[in-house]
């Protein structure tokens, strides 16, 4: 049986102008695959080489496939379903198969607005994607498919969904394909080296409202950190990495096995051939204070910090509990251990003005990460921020939910001057830094990663790819009012997708009545310095059990 996986061809001027980021849930899902006796699988990334669609048009002809996949986030899900459409014209008796997170939340809208999807797969994939091949193999598929735990699929006009599958609880026994990857066309620009985005843990102990990793992957699960290691020890040895970003939300949970991971990088003397780069919290930092030395010693060269919000309501509005004064902190602390900052702000709340922006700035400035990022809110309309927010949502056009668009319009500006005054910020803060820190501050591989990072942005910028720029119609402040975003106005949710709101919000409003009636535990003042919050809300760290 022929498999062919496509990854689609989208670009938003986000993440991507770092460089190719190696799609690596083609090699998850292959990997379970082989090891269950499936060895005919194809591979297309259109996105890294930005294949058109007559192009991939003549590829499926040519391959023949029984089963076609993709995947999708919700920026991409119209270029996933678009080319599962091209392969019900191309090879009409392949089964199509869609998924990932935005189709696993968002089955209901996707199945509405795209009929011709055979399949979703709702959740963690690895061991649905076998059960599902086996049943197409066998000559069960259709007629076994409500059998098969965590799909999605048209009945007709029903739209269908089994049940949950369960997770997978041992994460070790996980293994990807990486071979399935062309390593030559990842490039991280910053180092000019390939890079790789392998996964620790799977899940989140905690539920920031903003977020959906832990709505995905259900509950927190770490693999044994020499298993973690030997894996990229591959990655390094046989396919030439040179830099890696765990997946992870926040590796730094289970502080123990970090340590545990750290230590047998070292021991491994892998620090001398690759470094690599995380996302975390600022908790986990204050925490972790005297052993940030030897997470760099381990090779941990950057860290992306989630201070999400200058101002204090809106780090309560996010569920972050974290102060001001700690991000400053962390970042100081970073700074020492010679670990480079990466400071991210979440910005285009309804209660944004100019003078929030500005506070951003200066508050970024005073505090002197090494990088700063201003990402648009983008309300994932499958989390709790969601519902609390919907009524205000006007756009729905979800390729345009890439954290670079303003979805949400404030109350006191237009979309246009808030992405003039985000981009204000932007210029200030990397030619203040080009011209007076990155040429001239530290020495070494931090002022070579700099400059590779500025190298990044000067390419994005001149090429009109960073931030959308070019297809919004924006080229300075003097064209602040020419800017046009060309929103679908004609992309609505679905009938049966409003219902699938409206009862999770229902829940969850029951739910929150029944906690608010139960809850009689004494709450320490926000204002204790001793009262570290966690990610959520919650007042400890993970357990070391």
């Amino acid at each position: 049986m022929r498999i062919v996986f496509i990854h689609p061809n989208y670009r938003s001027g986000g993440a991507e102008i770092a460089g190719n980021w190696p799609p690596a849930w083609v090699a998850y899902l292959t990997g379970s695959l082989r090891t269950a006796g499936y060895d005919d699988i194809t591979f297309i990334d259109a996105m890294t080489n930005n294949i058109s669609e007559d192009d991939i048009r003549k590829q499926l002809k040519a391959l023949k496939p029984d089963v076609i996949a993709s995947t999708s986030i919700t920026p991409s899900i119209y270029a996933a379903e678009r080319l599962l459409e091209i392969a019900k014209e191309e090879v009409p008796d392949a089964i199509r198969v869609l998924g990932g997170i935005h189709a696993t939340f968002m089955f209901k809208q996707v199945l509405s607005e795209a009929p011709w999807i055979d399949a979703i797969v709702r959740g963690e994939g690895e061991e649905i994607v076998v059960e599902l091949m086996n049943a197409i193999r066998d000559g069960k598929w259709p007629e076994n498919r409500r059998e098969i735990k965590g799909l999605a699929f048209l009945d007709g006009d029903e739209i269908v969904a089994t049940a949950a599958a369960p997770t997978i609880k041992d994460v070790d026994s996980i293994k990807p394909d990486w071979t399935i990857l062309e390593w030559e066309k990842y490039i991280y620009i910053p180092l000019n080296c390939r890079v790789a985005i392998p996964n620790m843990a799977r899940g989140c102990p905690f539920t920031c409202s903003f977020c959906s990793q832990w709505k995905f992957w259900r509950d927190y699960r770490i693999r044994d950190p020499k298993k973690v290691v030997d894996e990229i020890e591959d990655l390094v040895v046989n396919h030439k990495v040179g830099f890696f970003i765990l997946a992870d939300e926040e590796p730094t949970i289970n502080r123990k096995k970090f340590i545990a991971f750290c230590q047998e990088l070292i021991d491994r003397g892998l620090p001398d051939k690759v470094k690599w780069g995380i996302n975390t919290r600022v908790t986990d930092i204050l925490r972790d204070e005297e052993l940030l030395p030897f997470y760099r010693k381990a090779g941990l060269v950057h860290i992306s910090l989630g201070t999400e919000a200058a101002a204090q309501l809106k780090l309560d509005q996010f569920n972050k509990e974290t102060r001001v004064e700690d991000n400053k902190r962390a970042i100081q602390l970073l700074r020492e251990a010679d670990i480079l900052t990466e400071a991210q702000f979440i910005v285009g709340m309804d209660n944004e003005t100019e003078e929030t922006l500005e506070e951003t700035f200066q508050l970024c400035w005073d505090w002197q990460p090494d990088l700063a990022n201003w990402a648009m809110y983008t309300p994932w309309p499958f989390t709790p921020l969601f519902q609390e927010l919907h009524n205000k949502v006007e756009v729905f056009d979800y390729s345009r939910y890439n954290f670079v668009n303003p979805i949400m319009k404030p109350e006191a500006m237009d979309r246009a001057q808030l992405l003039d005054r985000v981009m204000h910020n932007y210029r200030r803060f990397y030619m203040r830094k080009a011209l007076l820190h990155y040429p001239w501050r530290g020495s070494g591989f931090r002022r070579r990663y700099l400059l590779g990072c500025l190298k990044a942005f000067l390419k994005a910028g001149v090429g009109r790819s960073f931030y959308d720029l070019g297809k919004n119609n924006y080229w300075g402040p003097q064209s602040k009012d020419k800017v046009h975003f060309d929103f679908d106005m004609s992309r609505k949710p679905a009938a049966a997708q409003i219902e699938d709101w409206e009862s999770n919000a229902d829940r969850a409003a029951q739910a929150a009545a029944r906690r608010k009636s139960k809850d009689t535990s004494f709450k320490m003042p926000a204002d204790d310095p001793s009262q570290v919050k966690a990610c959520g809300g919650g007042d400890q760290q993970m357990e070391e059990v």
